[in-house]
C-alpha cells in the first residue's frame, strides 16, 4: 500500500491556494515552485546573494506546512519599508540565510521543512540564479518577470537569458508521478517558466502520468487579456513543444455581472470556455463550482473544492489502498 505520487507545478499565490487543500488528502505532494521572480524582497536577495528568487518558496512552504497560526504569521512577516532591513518577509531571510550556509537552496528548503512541519516535498525549479525574458508579438523583448506583464502589450512566447536545467530531483518526480498538476497562476510568469528547461520538457514527454491544468477564472492584466481556456492551454503546449495537457479544471460559478464590471476596469476579462476547440485538441474538460467572491470583490478559488476535483483525477484510485 502506497499514497499516489502527485506533482503540482506552479508559482505565486496560485499554487499556494492549489497546496493548502491538498496536502489534506492520502497523497504524496511535490510542489515545483517557479523561482524566477525578479521584484521586491525576492528580486532584491536574488541579486545580492546570487539565488534563486526565494519568495514563492516561502509561500508554497507555509502552505504546506503544519504549524500554529503565530509561527506562520511571524514567517510571513514583513519589515517596514523605510527600516535597515528593508521591507523584506522574515521567511525570504530565513531561506536566504539557510541557502547560504548550506549553499544550496535545495538542502536549504529540505532542512527548513523539518522545522515547520511540511506535509510534501518543495523542489525550486532551478537551483540557479535566472532571470525570465519575454518576447512581446510587437517584436520588443522585456527582461524581468515583474517588468512583464504590461496592459495592451501582448506576449509572443518567453525564455530564460541563457541554458538553464532543472535539478535531477525533479525529473525523478516527474518519472514517478501518478498525476501532474499545472496550477492556476500567471501563465507566462508563474506556470510556464517551470516548463523551459530542456530536460524538464523531456521528462514531461516521457512520463505515462495524467497532465491537468487548472485553468484561471479570469485572464490577467498584460499576460492574458482575452485569453479563452484553450488560448492558456495552447501556450503551454507551444512552449514545452508537443500537445501535453489531457485534461483541463475549469470554474463553473456564474461570475457576478458587477464584479465583471470591476475587472474590466483592469483589464481583465473571465475566461471563455471554448468548448469545440478543446475537444478538437482532445482535452477533457472537468467543469466544478470552484470560485468564491471574497469581502474585496475579488475572484478567488477554493482550496478545498479545487482539492477534492484533483484527488478525483487519479487514476485507478482504489488499486494504491489495496496493494
Amino acid at each position: 500500500m502506497r499514497n499516489p505520487k502527485v506533482v503540482v507545478i506552479g508559482g505565486g499565490s496560485g499554487l499556494s491556494v492549489v497546496l493548502r487543500g491538498l496536502k489534506h488528502f492520502p497523497i504524496d505532494i511535490t510542489a515545483i515552485v517557479s523561482v524566477a521572480d525578479s521584484g521586491g524582497s525576492s528580486g532584491i536577495l536574488k541579486k545580492e546573494f546570487n539565488i534563486p528568487a526565494p519568495g514563492d518558496l516561502r509561500n508554497v512552504m507555509i502552505a504546506l506546512s503544519n504549524v500554529e497560526p503565530l509561527i506562520e504569521e511571524v514567517f510571513q512577516y514583513r519589515f517596514r519599508e523605510n527600516s535597515s532591513i528593508g521591507a523584506h518577509p522574515l521567511g525570504n531571510l530565513l531561506i536566504t540565510a539557510m541557502t547560504e550556509i548550506t549553499g544550496d537552496v535545495q538542502v536549504a528548503i529540505r532542512r527548513l521543512r523539518k522545522l515547520f512541519n511540511i506535509n510534501g516535498k518543495i523542489l525550486p525549479a532551478t537551483l540557479e540564479k535566472i532571470e525570465l525574458v519575454a518576447e512581446k508579438t510587437s517584436g520588443g523583448f522585456v527582461f524581468g518577470e515583474s517588468d512583464i506583464p504590461v496592459l495592451g502589450e501582448k506576449i509572443k512566447r518567453v525564455f530564460y537569458d541563457g541554458k538553464v536545467n532543472s535539478p535531477k530531483e525533479n525529473i525523478k518526480a516527474i518519472e514517478e508521478a501518478d498525476l501532474i498538476v499545472f496550477s492556476i497562476g500567471s501563465l507566462y510568469t508563474s506556470i510556464i517558466p517551470n516548463l523551459l528547461l530542456e530536460n524538464m520538457q523531456e521528462a514531461l514527454k516521457k512520463s505515462k502520468a495524467q497532465k491537468i491544468y487548472i485553468c484561471n477564472a479570469m485572464g490577467q492584466m498584460g499576460e492574458t487579456e482575452n485569453y479563452s481556456v484553450a488560448d492558456h492551454i495552447e501556450s503551454i503546449n507551444r512552449h514545452v513543444g508537443f500537445d501535453m495537457i489531457d485534461k483541463v479544471i475549469v470554474n463553473s460559478v456564474e461570475i457576478p455581472e458587477e464584479i465583471i464590471d470591476r475587472y474590466s476596469a483592469e483589464g481583465s476579462t473571465p475566461v471563455e470556455l471554448d468548448i469545440n476547440r478543446l475537444k478538437k485538441m482532445r482535452v477533457r474538460v472537468i467543469k466544478e463550482p470552484l470560485i468564491k467572491i471574497d469581502i474585496e470583490k475579488r475572484v478567488r478559488h477554493l482550496s478545498h473544492k479545487l482539492a477534492a476535483v484533483i484527488y478525483s483525477q487519479i487514476d485507478n484510485l482504489e488499486n494504491f489502498y489495496d496493494e
